[in-house]
């Protein structure tokens, strides 16, 4: 008896800022490939985890929520993504947040989606808390060919829209090798990583307009991890907060961000953080 093809394809979650894009991400890979915050905007770049399976490979691709309260430069480049990434995929899951009521940004992201050619799937996420406004979002559902609750946080029903992807996808080999988990580079993923330290670190007080170099890394004769990285911000002023005072800020940061590698890596790590004024590095964002 010939054994059924394997399938493979490309799945993208799109959303409005904080829906739970990379922590469902996260949460379908089974491990950390994109940063997760409570603050909006936290997701810049187009990231992606690969899911492995019997049947087949889903490669996910987060994406930046969708804006329409912030004008500035990097904002419009972040919403260019959201949209650029819907372009060749297989399958568009719609992350909504059932507990947030609709308002302009989810119909700006509700008209995105439901232009897009790809089979669609309307994933009404938080099924942990109390959600008031579900009925507001289960009024798109016959724009959908599938609706699902979940809980990203929890990993609940998660399984149920693995399977609803996969009878979406077409048979096709796989793009990633086997085990490969992110399409991310290392150097890249280091960036978001000290990011997610500075968004935890600061809370209300670190600008948006803060991103990350890696400038090296390389393990030392000693077997010690070494990280060099500058953190850009866009004035002189945050970054007096950024380094903070007698330098704890900037400790803090690369403090989170050793003991988190070192859990993961186990091998001792040395990071090596300065702070840099850039005030035009948005111009250069890709």
């Amino acid at each position: 008896m010939q054994e059924p093809k394997k399938k493979a394809g490309l799945a993208v979650l799109i959303g409005r800022s904080n829906a739970g894009k990379s922590t469902l991400l996260n949460s379908l890979v089974g491990t950390k490939v994109a940063i997760t915050t409570p603050k909006p905007q936290t997701t810049r770049h187009v990231i992606q985890g690969i899911l492995h399976d019997p049947r087949g490979q889903i490669v996910f691709v987060d994406t930046p929520g969708i804006f329409t309260q912030i004008p500035d430069l990097l904002t419009t480049k972040l919403n260019a993504k959201a949209k650029d990434a819907l372009e060749g995929i297989d399958v568009v899951l719609y992350v909504a947040d059932p507990s947030r009521h609709v308002g302009d940004e989810e119909r700006a992201v509700y008209r995105v989606v439901k232009s897009a050619e790809a089979a669609k799937i309307l994933v009404l996420n938080k099924s942990d808390i109390d959600r008031p406004y579900i009925d507001e979002y289960l009024a798109w559902s016959d724009d959908f060919n599938g609706v699902i609750e979940v809980s990203a946080l929890n990993a609940k029903n998660l399984k149920a829209l693995v399977d609803m992807i996969f009878e979406r996808l077409p048979e096709a080999d796989p793009l990633y090798p086997d085990g490969q988990l992110t399409g991310a580079e290392n150097k890249f993923w280091m960036e978001e990583l000290i990011r997610e330290k500075i968004f935890l670190k600061m809370h209300q007080e670190v600008p948006y307009t803060t991103t990350v170099e890696v400038e090296e890394m390389a393990t030392r004769e000693n077997g010690v991890v070494y990280i060099k990285a500058s953190i850009l911000t866009t004035s002189p002023r945050y970054r007096k907060m950024l380094i903070g005072a007698g330098g704890l800020a900037i400790k803090s940061i690369g403090q989170a961000v050793r003991k988190e590698l070192e859990l993961v890596s186990g091998k001792k790590t040395f990071i090596d953080l300065d702070v840099r004024v850039e005030e035009r590095w948005q111009e250069r964002f890709e």
